[in-house]
């Protein structure tokens, strides 16, 4: 039954449909153009249009073969390219006049014309005419597309995403898609986080064992089981990219008009640097790779041989990538291996220099001095401003945007990049079945609305906030397509904010999402559709199943089923909670004016998953933590873990406890990621997780020996007598242990359902 209505689902969402925007004088794309004039008549794609340079120039024929390989992967259209000048073509012209990335694409029943100054705005004018021939992915034999005159321009000059390779190696494959990716939402600066506590990432040829001692690291516990046969010992992770990959990269990201601005962090986040070679550090010598998250002492001390290392390795990483600017990081620089150093002490009172934070703007002052020798910018995160930065530098702000504001008041250039709302690695939303991701939510409609005018800052002022970043740490992003998962389709609101200089309007941006998720299903791109997904919430009433429909963003409307049948726009309109009989199928989705806006969701309502919660669920007992991903089985699907590393303690509100006498729960274990918390005693050797009624402290109403679990890095499925207890209460369970690795989580919980009628 599942796997027809999959196949029925996937039939129904293959085809995106042209859903008018809000506006009628916008077409469905992303971001939206700075000025769109409708036109007369229509014009006709079909096999036989032609795309045609008006010379043999190279940058054109370059993006003539890029748009027409963007059409057949997307529509199944192969277009032929030339050079000459017909009607009833796709012309593409360069002329002088117009800004760096700015083009016009004129749309008539003669044919179109996209018209630029330089490669990448003829590139970005062909992406435009792509997602005009895209409002919807249906395999096509000719596309008809309505007259038009569109002029663009960008907002900012630097719209860029991060992505951390240092945490988690990606894949040279992954990057270069990311990079096209990023090309169709006209994005153009990739921040790559190449260097952190957890590996080195880039090839130094002078300093060999930075890559082949600092990109490896002990893997998870369940990682320990992988012997390689070569050597008998577990297979270490990690990865590094060669010389040669970088060369290629910085190519390919070249040709389609992306900067890549390559991140190398010091002072701090240095543990892998100085495990390779420890007469860099400043204290106490790592012993191995970091594998776990969070903030580390480890910092480079301020000697001259080490700043020797770390010139030697920026002159190899400038002649990899040749954008203005390097990223040092600078950020969550501990400085207690300086404060306790006698030897760095001794040199800040040679040198003047009366605190730790001064030495950090020492540190920077002589890498800038290096670097603009070489004519290159040195940026950081804001934290570099704390201890003073000289006139060139600029910094990416990211706790908050007063960093921003106050290197602007400055004189220094700015990057925003507020945590809240611009990290993808937070999660899009929560729920059971929803991705991994941090602790913290950052929502679709969050990053729309985030404005990069401050009101704080004069005209003059603004000019140096220079761009928006959107980072995307891989903590907990342990595969790549988490990662892309993660960024798309908040990506798109992004991109929107950067480029566009129009005003906003939430309603029309998300009526020309869905063809945008039309394109990353066409172009098999991994993307989150939580933002229009429909969650479907059920509990018991009085024998039957009350039901809630609804989605993140309000938009559109939601349709559902009884029956297992997929709804359509002619299925039964929610507008209030249902009551369903037992069991009962409930299929919903959200449409809008008459189509459909996301994959459907399927719920099966039933006494049993009335009586179950996923761990997703469940609300932390103290603070907040993360979705992390179970590192068992080593293939095949996996459980996500909402845990608090520090405190592994989950509670389920208002659980219906009348006539429940039994409890199931499937427990797995992750490797710990962070100092714990104070741990509860366990009565065994292994643990137990403890039911509790109403508080932590409860009474203790069941008890589910862990022994079972111990040898299987997997789910286990745990199950105990539960003390009858009548009545609506709070259920708190938690761990025992004696030891803090590894942390154990909940996957689900069931409770004996009673007999009901």
């Amino acid at each position: 039954m599942k796997s027809r209505i999959f196949a029925l689902g996937m039939a129904l969402m293959a085809i995106t449909p042209n859903i008018r925007p809000a506006a009628a004088a916008i077409p469905n794309m992303i971001p939206q153009p700075d000025s769109v004039t409708p036109g007369e008549g229509s014009f006709t794609v079909t096999a036989a249009t032609q795309v045609l340079c008006a010379g043999k120039q190279a940058d054109c024929a370059w993006v003539a073969k890029y748009f027409t390989g963007l059409l057949k992967r997307s529509r199944g259209l192969q277009l032929s390219a030339g050079t000459g000048e017909q009607s009833g073509a796709i012309s593409l012209r360069l002329s002088a006049g117009m800004g760096p990335e700015a083009y016009r694409l004129d749309i008539a029943p003669g044919g179109a014309t996209v018209t630029a100054s330089t490669r990448v705005g003829l590139l970005y004018g062909a992406v435009s005419l792509w997602q005009l021939l895209t409002q919807n992915n249906a395999a096509a034999s000719s596309i008809e597309i309505a007259g038009m005159h569109i002029t663009d321009a960008p907002r900012f000059g630097m719209r860029g995403l991060m992505v951390d390779s240092a945490r988690h190696f990606e894949s040279a494959k992954f990057i270069k898609s990311f990079i096209d990716t990023m090309v169709w939402h006209k994005l153009n600066v990739f921040h790559w986080h190449l260097v952190d506590d957890q590996g080195w990432r880039i090839e130094i040829k002078k300093y060999p064992k930075l890559t082949k001692v600092g990109a490896w690291r002990t893997p998870d516990e369940a990682g320990l089981k992988d012997i390689d046969p070569a050597t008998g010992h577990p297979r270490p992770y990690g990865g590094f990219y060669t010389q040669k990959d970088v060369r290629e990269i910085v190519a390919y990201a070249k040709a389609r008009g992306i900067t890549i601005i390559p991140e190398i962090e010091m002072p701090g986040h240095a543990t892998s640097a100085i495990f390779a070679y420890p007469e860099l550090g400043s204290g106490t010598a790592p012993i191995g790779v970091e594998t776990g998250w969070g903030v580390f002492p480890q910092l480079y001390n301020v000697d001259d041989k080490t700043f020797t290392f770390l010139e030697n390795v920026l002159t190899e990483v400038m002649g990899l990538f040749p954008g203005s600017y390097i990223h040092i990081g600078g950020d969550e620089a501990i400085k207690d291996y300086w404060k306790s150093s006698p030897k760095i002490q001794a040199q800040m009172k040679a040198l003047g220099i009366a605190d730790e934070k001064a030495l950090q703007g020492y540190f920077t002052a002589r890498i800038e001095k290096f670097l603009s020798a070489h004519h290159r910018r040195l940026i950081g995160w804001d934290e570099i401003l704390e201890g003073g930065i000289p006139a060139s530098a600029s910094i990416t702000s990211w706790r908050g945007l007063d960093g921003g504001i106050a290197a602007a008041r400055s004189g220094h250039d700015a990057v925003l990049s507020p945590e809240k709302p611009l990290y993808f690695d937070w999660r899009q939303i929560t729920g059971a079945g929803e991705a991994p991701g941090a602790g913290r939510v950052n929502m679709l409609r969050e990053v729309y609305d985030f404005n990069p005018s401050l009101d704080a800052l004069t005209p003059e002022e603004q000019r140096h906030i220079v761009g928006v970043q959107a980072n995307t740490w891989t903590e907990y992003l342990t595969q790549e397509e988490l990662v892309a998962n993660a960024v798309f389709p908040r990506a798109a609101a992004l991109a929107e904010l950067a480029w566009s200089a129009a005003p906003k309007d939430w309603d029309g941006f998300m009526a020309r999402m869905p063809a945008q998720y039309g394109r990353y299903r066409a172009m098999d791109i991994p993307h989150s559709e939580a933002a229009m997904k429909v969650k479907v919430e059920s509990r018991y009433e009085a024998g039957r199943g009350a039901v809630t429909l609804s989605n993140q963003t309000s938009f559109g409307e939601i349709h559902y089923t009884l029956d297992g049948a997929l709804p359509t726009a002619l299925s039964p309109l929610y507008s209030a909670p249902l009551t369903v009989p037992l069991p009962a199928v409930v299929t919903a989705a959200a449409f809008r004016e008459g189509h459909i806006l996301s994959f459907p969701t399927i719920a099966r309502v039933d006494l049993a998953s009335l009586y179950r919660r996923d761990n997703q669920d469940m609300k932390f007992c103290d603070g907040r933590g993360a979705a992390v991903l179970d590192d068992a089985p080593p293939s095949g699907p996996r459980a996500v873990f909402q845990v608090n590393a520090v405190h592994p303690c989950w509670i389920w509100e208002k659980a219906d406890l009348n006539g429940v006498s039994t409890i199931t729960a499937a427990v797995g274990q992750v490797t710990a990621s962070r100092k714990p918390g104070p741990m509860l005693a366990p009565s065994t050797p292994d643990g137990e997780l403890e039911v509790h009624l109403d508080t932590c402290e409860g009474e203790r109403i069941a008890v589910l020996p862990l022994a079972p679990a111990v040898k299987n890095d997997a789910i286990t499925t745990l199950q105990a007598a539960l003390a009858p207890r009548a009545g609506v209460h709070d259920v708190c369970f938690i761990f025992t242990r004696s030891k803090p690795d590894p942390i154990w989580a909940i996957s689900w919980v069931q409770l004996g359902p009673p007999a009901r009628p």
